[in-house]
């Protein structure tokens, strides 16, 4: 059985005052959140498809999911009549 799990990454924080961002690996200080995408975009080696923005903390977040393979669990064995030991 496969399970899917996002992991968020932080790659830019916001500056005040405005609408500004500093992205990581980006020296200059992006004016919009657009410009923050697309620096981020040019330098990124994995290139994203995915992003979150939390404007409450300033945070701009990179998504990347996961497939794991998770293993089924055993099925409950019960001992009413003896044949098993626990």
């Amino acid at each position: 059985m496969k399970q899917n799990v996002e992991k968020n990454f932080k790659i830019a924080d916001r500056v005040p005052p405005g609408d500004r961002w500093q992205v990581i690996n980006v020296k200059e200080i992006q004016p919009s959140l657009t410009d923050a995408l697309n620096a981020y975009y040019e330098v990124a080696v994995v290139k994203p498809q995915a992003f979150r923005l939390e404007p409450m903390n300033g945070s701009l977040y990179m998504i990347t999911t996961e497939y794991i393979e998770m293993q089924e669990p055993e099925p409950k064995k019960y001992s009413i009549y003896g044949d098993y030991e626990f």
